[in-house]
């Protein structure tokens, strides 16, 4: 949610008045924001919280048959749960009226909504498409971020059409369960949404736009909300980041994984091998704290601001995310991927292929390798310590990042049809 809630902020702050649409569980995020919120009910964040989706993500553990299992009844509730945040986009939309519509790529509504319009002899805003993650249009050299590696030029571009079909089909199955009034053609979708107006919420630095990439493919740069400056740590955390010049900073945000114990138990006991001072961040569960460490080695806290810690460490280890990629660098962090799903990978290359830190296993190959991946772990963990390369790279991209300013190319990007 969170770069939708920075261009949000930007555009209630040029004198939009904006209302975000977003799963029930935001609400609270979204109001503190100061934007208005309608929500579009609890049931996809629960499905995806649910055991069934953990496994289907990589975070619930069990064999792949099991995972299989999880994805095929995910598959039939999947529908009934869009139908249902379908039909609240619909009571939305129809009672605001927007003059524009900023969508995630995931969102389909927005772009029945417009067709629709058409047929009825109304005008109504295409819509702009909002991506924070990399590789969702075809670039050379690299498949759909879904299948998170290069599978050669012509494979390359299958995986593209194959998830632009997916797209479609998605879309078609939303308008037969809309009923609406007119028929909807194919086509009609397809160019809708293959001509929308995209923008790459990503730096150029990290993802710099193809060439040939149509006009209305656009990467305006990484977007945040203004840091929380209110936030006081802990005489306990300050003393602990005094004590080294190199800390590590841990953390898997909003992933969770079937052995935090053991995950955390194992960088533990990587950065025990080499003297190195340890933050860990169990946030959602992903890590958690033994109950007997060395407390002089190794601090653990549930929360704490990136924009505060990062500029305090020397280097992070984290689960991939577009913003914590982002903030990492931007406060020139050595960094180190753990990806469990989907974009993290991608950022994991674009990391490891930038010199900032090198590649490191996904969560999925940590949790099959235990306790042999031991070694692996060390010596990644020694290299994104010691290797001074990574740092000085990581600290010229934070130059370049920061040099970065593409809020009017944003808000102009918006506004202007």
């Amino acid at each position: 949610m969170e770069p939708f809630l920075a261009v949000g902020l930007l555009l209630k702050l040029r004198g939009h008045d904006v209302v975000c649409t977003m799963p029930e569980q935001f609400g609270t995020l979204v109001e503190e924001t100061g934007l208005r919120f309608k929500s579009i009910g609890p049931e996809f964040v629960n499905m995806l919280d649910s055991e069934d989706g953990k496994k289907a993500m990589g975070g619930g553990g069990g064999s792949s048959l099991q995972k299989l299992f999880a994805m095929v009844r995910l598959a039939r509730l999947g529908p009934i749960v869009n139908r249902k945040m379908i039909e609240r986009q619909r009571s939305v939309f129809e009672e605001e009226k927007p003059d524009r519509i900023v969508c995630n790529g995931k969102s389909t509504y927005p772009f029945i909504y417009q067709i629709e319009g058409r047929h009825l002899g109304v005008q109504r805003p295409a819509p702009i498409v909002l991506l924070p993650i990399p590789y969702m249009h075809y670039v050379k050299g690299h498949a759909h971020l879904v299948f998170n590696r290069n599978l050669g030029s012509i494979l390359n571009k299958l995986t593209f059409k194959l998830t632009n079909f997916g797209l479609i089909q998605s879309v078609m199955s939303s308008i037969q369960a809309l009923n609406l009034a007119c028929r909807i053609k194919r086509r009609e979708v397809k160019d809708a949404l293959f001509q929308a107006k995209t923008i790459y919420t990503i730096s150029p630095t990290l993802f710099p736009r193809p060439s040939e990439w149509p006009s209305h493919l656009q990467v305006l740069g990484y977007h945040e909300r203004t840091a929380d400056t209110n936030w006081t740590p802990l005489k306990e955390l300050e003393d602990f980041l005094s004590k080294s010049e190199k800390t590590v900073f841990i953390t898997f945000g909003s992933m969770t994984n079937p052995a935090p114990e053991a995950v955390t138990r194992l960088f533990m006991t990587a950065c025990e091998q080499h003297g190195i001072q340890a933050i860990f961040n169990t946030a959602a569960g992903g890590l958690a704290e033994p109950k007997h460490y060395d407390k002089n080695q190794f601090h653990f806290l549930e929360k704490v601001p990136y924009a505060w810690i990062f500029p305090k460490v020397y280097a992070v280890i984290h689960h991939g995310g577009s913003g914590t990629t982002h903030t990492a660098l931007k406060y020139g962090c050595a960094s180190m991927v753990i990806p469990h799903i989907i974009d993290q990978f991608a950022w994991n290359d674009i990391i490891s292929s930038k010199g900032a830190g090198p590649k490191g296993p996904s969560m999925k190959a940590i949790q099959r390798k235990m306790p042999k991946i031991k070694s692996e772990i060390s010596e990644l963990i020694l290299a994104l310590l010691s290797n001074s390369k990574y740092k000085e790279k990581s600290l010229e991209l934070s130059t370049q990042i920061k040099l970065e300013n593409y809020k009017e190319s944003l808000l102009e990007a918006i506004e202007v049809e």
